[in-house]
């Protein structure tokens, strides 16, 4: 796929990922980028860019649908819709909170549903579109030390597969960007263990915009900004057992560092 004259609208669009695949998407010369976050920064990103801007929880469906039917009356398509906002779960595993759990879910899960309900009716008629799901190397490999986040992001990639084995032979097609570290306030709001582990490896948004374009030319299923994390996904997949052994190794050794790490 190539972005040129496309209409694209972006959630998670006020800062990180999201602002910077908008700003790149204009580069690249979509007609119209849309970008959507909860957040009121998402105006001066529109300003900034020369796109649309609204304001809408995505993890309330009722807001969200109403952005899409908006868009699709005004322009009648949507020609990419990038799934990509998310929120970090903190640490927390058993013990983490109902309240936590649910909306961290409705936020990194319910949503891409949502968007998917809102926009893949119009896209089967017009028998063709695309959608780009924001997910995570968490998705594919997991999250030390926080559950809900784990969890939710593997819930987004078996979602997206499923988007592209359902509707791919329909003229939808699907991609799913699971990047690791990333300079985000996400990442800056991450437990001191995390930011740690992830930190020297940690891409700037602009990149992974890179790798977006380039997964998207490619119309490939897997984005991966960091290509390492293919390799562990496929030692993950040869040897399962061996993988959880050394994630526990791994897992020590970050509680071993925490102190060291929050000082």
């Amino acid at each position: 796929m190539t972005v040129r004259d496309t209409i694209v609208v972006v959630t998670g669009g006020a800062s990180g990922i999201g602002r910077a695949i908008a700003e790149r998407f204009v580069r690249e010369g979509a007609r119209v980028v849309v970008v959507v976050d909860r957040d009121e920064g998402v105006h001066d990103v529109a300003r900034q860019i020369g796109g649309r801007a609204y304001i809408a929880d995505v993890g309330v469906e009722d807001q969200l649908g109403r952005v899409v039917q908006q868009l699709l009356s005004e322009y009648g398509a949507i020609d990419l819709f990038c799934s990509n906002a998310g929120i970090g779960g903190g640490r927390g595993g058993i013990d983490t909170a109902q309240d936590d759990w649910q909306r961290i879910w409705q936020v990194n899960v319910m949503a891409h549903i949502y968007a998917a309900r809102a926009v893949v009716p119009a896209m089967l008629s017009a028998g063709r579109g695309y959608l780009l799901q924001t997910a995570s190397a968490a998705g594919l490999l997991t999250q030390i030390g926080s559950a809900p986040y784990a969890v939710t992001k593997h819930a987004a990639v078996a979602f997206a597969e499923w988007l592209a084995v359902t509707y791919g032979d329909q003229g939808i097609k699907v991609s799913c960007l699971c990047p690791q570290g990333v300079r985000t306030p996400m990442l800056d709001g991450a437990p001191a263990a995390v930011r740690g582990l992830l930190g020297e490896s940690a891409l700037d948004p602009e990149t992974v915009a890179d790798a977006v374009i380039a997964g998207l030319a490619d119309e490939r299923f897997l984005i991966l900004p960091h290509p390492e994390v293919a390799e562990y996904f496929r030692r993950k997949a040869d040897d399962y057992d061996r993988w959880i052994r050394g994630m526990r190794r791994l897992q020590q050794r970050i509680a071993g560092d925490a102190p060291n790490r929050s000082a």
